[in-house]
């Protein structure tokens, strides 16, 4: 894509990048001082409230529907590796979207319509960024397969995916059979961080910055960061504020380090 309108749509994208690490600085700030109010944190004072599977299923579904949209218009959605790129990103969003919400018990749960809302709007502008890079903006040649980062990026993300969806597994198993309220949770990455699902999406957001090696999956990756670090650090000291037996050698997202 070339000449006024190339330019014209790269100039957006570049902006779009801006914004989002404009956004990535907001939220580290914000959520070092005020805990998202959702799980384990749910509290009054945040308005008009949505059941939390359907507002999960909305807030996520940008990144499934959106993304396609914006990358099925690309001159390279055609390609092998826009392609590749295309199945692994759907691979993490059709899950995080139309199937984890239906795996987690989350009956009697809410979510503010204003975090839903946000969380919208950042889908909505994530998905644009990343697929306009991988469909239209960027030239992946098909040997680009055969590169290092590709390998390497593609094995972080899914050893992150893995871990991500292995961790909300052991949380959904303390609550079956109908059992209520937080439990220590115990085994594998458990007995290192509070918060092995989040360290998974680390990984896996890191490895889609390495494999597509773009500045959309930098900005991602850094906004993931912004968000998850924080939360994962309010996650761990509410474990240990609620269980006083809780293991002290613990760490919150990163084993051995925070």
């Amino acid at each position: 894509m070339g000449g006024e309108e190339g330019w014209s749509l790269m100039a957006v994208y570049h902006a779009g990048v801006a914004l989002e690490l404009v956004l990535a600085a907001v939220a580290a700030f914000v959520l070092v001082f005020v805990s998202a109010p959702y799980g384990r944190h749910t509290r009054r004072g945040w308005g008009p409230v949505l059941p939390a599977r359907l507002a999960w299923v909305l807030m996520e579904a940008p990144a499934v529907l959106l993304f396609a949209r914006f990358y099925a218009s690309g001159a390279h959605a055609s390609q092998t590796v826009p392609l590749y790129f295309f199945a692994m990103w759907q691979v993490h969003y059709v899950h995080r979207t139309f199937i984890f919400p239906f795996r987690a018990q989350s009956q009697g749960k809410t979510v503010p319509l204003s975090i839903a809302a946000l969380a919208f709007g950042f889908n909505c502008l994530n998905a644009w960024i990343n697929a306009i890079w991988v469909g239209s903006l960027a030239t992946y040649p098909d040997d680009w397969m055969l590169h290092a980062t590709t390998w390497i990026g593609t094995l972080l993300f899914f050893v992150g995916l893995l871990t991500n969806i292995w961790s909300d597994t052991v949380l959904m198993r303390l609550r079956r059979d109908g059992h209520t309220g937080y439990h220590v949770p115990r085994g594998g990455l458990y007995e290192l961080v509070s918060c092995p699902n989040y360290l998974g999406e680390l990984i896996e957001w890191l490895g889609w910055a390495i494999a597509t090696w773009s500045t959309a999956g930098l900005a991602f990756f850094l906004f993931t960061a912004a968000n998850l670090l924080p939360r994962a650090i309010t996650n761990h000291a509410w474990y240990k504020h609620t269980f006083p037996d809780y293991p002290e050698d613990r760490k919150a997202v990163i084993p051995f380090v925070v």
